[in-house]
């Protein structure tokens, strides 16, 4: 156990108060926030830190979580552009996903979670629906073990409508989602955990969702699903089943604080009304939204409502990053012109979205995703000096305007630092993009798809 201190930055605590601390300090004992101050920090501090992050020039904020994304997928990156949604799955995904096995699976996790650290993430949410090799959980956890992310498994499944190879019964789901529960769940100090994930309401059965959904709650764990992201697959539903999604949902008595809904676009007022009334999760995914054309979520009603609204990245096949900057950008921008409303969100606002929203969608509401004492020490120090940030007013619209990957210089979880002067110190991240690139070109050449993979 360490003790960290950071000081001389702009510490931007995304409390209720929304308190900038310009300069300040957070001190950091073990894997919690111990104290956070304005100026400079107390000389007893100085003198009783074992590690110490000169910040000064920087911003010191919250980690961001990453609600919803597909780590296999960023094998896929830019082979599925110009799509909908449901020929992208047809046609890009499918015929080279069913042939993931393990070791591909773990190489394009580490490449995808090095992506997330150095995107702003600090904690994921991976939607894992690939289990053509029963290894390929442990595969994805022991990636995140040995990076030291925060990471929550969403072992998914549909067990109908979708590739029979990828198809799994409601007891198959909850074995294998129990076995990699049993050998990852409170790993680390509660860091990795796993819960239960039916796809999408085409590809689950009335009696699996109830079946799952049980299973998680029995263990204390939540449901992640994608919900209404495109207005196809809502009409869908009302053709077979005569409701639409959350309607769906609710019939089932699923919902609730422990229901995370990945993207969540295409919903009425009678659904965000039953969103509010369950306390159930919301997870936006802008530039996902953007790139498949499926829709703009209505992001500004949710909030109206006192709906949790957690922002993500998507797969990197249905966005080509996992880059939280961008998504706090995206999520700005995209209501202010669809609306037409300059005033609609402001930085402060997005920045708790990523941030302590992120938390809830996680499972652990008020744990993280503020800088305070108590909170798991999450905490980035983004450098607000470079010709592209710098001059700086404002340090929350400098962050979500301004500040890149390229401008994230330090990253610590639960205490511990990954990432130190731009540089990742757990893990040689070479070796890392290398193995990715060589897991790539295997996976291609055996589903028979022509790729530009580099072969050096």
């Amino acid at each position: 156990m360490t003790d960290l201190l950071i000081h001389g930055g702009a510490v931007v605590t995304v409390d209720d108060a929304g308190t900038i601390h310009d300069p300040g300090w957070v001190y950091v004992r073990g894997n919690r926030v111990a104290e956070v101050g304005a100026g400079e920090p107390p000389s007893s501090r100085l003198r009783q830190a074992t590690e110490a992050i000169d910040a000064a020039g920087c911003a010191v904020m919250p980690g961001m979580t990453n609600a919803h994304t597909h780590l296999f997928q960023t094998l896929f990156r830019g082979l599925a552009d110009d799509k909908a949604l449901l020929d992208w799955l047809r046609d890009c995904i499918w015929p080279a996903a069913v042939h993931l096995d393990a070791e591909i699976a773990g190489a394009a996790a580490m490449a995808g979670l090095v992506e997330n650290l150095r995107g702003g993430a600090t904690s994921v949410i991976d939607h894992q629906y690939v289990h053509t090799d029963e290894g390929i959980n442990d595969a994805v956890c022991r990636a995140a073990g040995e990076l030291g992310v925060r990471f929550l498994l969403a072992h998914g499944w549909a067990d109908r409508n979708y590739h029979p190879r990828m198809e799994q019964t409601a007891e198959q789901a909850v074995a294998r989602a129990g076995a990699a529960r049993r050998r990852w769940d409170g790993h680390d100090d509660d860091r990795i955990r796993v819960e239960l994930a039916p796809l999408i309401p085409w590809g689950c059965s009335d009696e699996a969702m109830r079946t799952t959904v049980a299973a998680a709650r029995s263990w204390g764990r939540g449901t992640h699903i994608h919900c209404a992201e495109t207005a196809v697959e809502v009409d869908m539903s009302l053709e077979e089943r005569g409701t639409r999604h959350v309607t769906w949902l609710d019939s089932l008595g699923v919902l609730g604080p422990d229901m995370q809904l990945a993207h969540s676009v295409w919903l009425d007022d009678d659904e965000l009304d039953l969103i509010a009334a369950t306390g159930s999760v919301v997870v936006h995914c802008p530039v996902s939204n953007m790139y498949l054309a499926s829709g703009v979520a209505r992001v500004p009603e949710m909030r109206a409502r006192g709906i949790t609204v957690a922002l993500a990245s998507d797969g990197p096949g249905s966005n080509n990053r996992q880059d939280m900057f961008e998504v706090l950008k995206a999520t700005v921008l995209l209501q202010k012109v669809h609306h037409l409303d300059p005033l609609l969100l402001q930085p402060a606002d997005v920045l708790h979205l990523a941030c302590r929203n992120g938390a809830a969608a996680f499972g652990l509401p008020g744990a993280f995703g503020m800088v305070a004492p108590g909170q798991r020490a999450d905490l980035l120090v983004v450098d607000l000096g470079s010709p592209l940030v710098a001059p700086v007013h404002r340090v929350p619209s400098a962050l979500v305007y301004n500040a890149s990957p390229r401008d994230l210089r330090d990253v610590v979880v639960d205490g511990r630092i990954l990432l130190r002067a731009g540089e990742l110190i757990v893990a040689d991240e070479s070796r890392i993009m290398a193995e990715a690139n060589a897991a790539a070109r295997r996976l291609f050449d055996r589903a028979g798809i022509a790729s530009r993979v580099t072969r050096t």
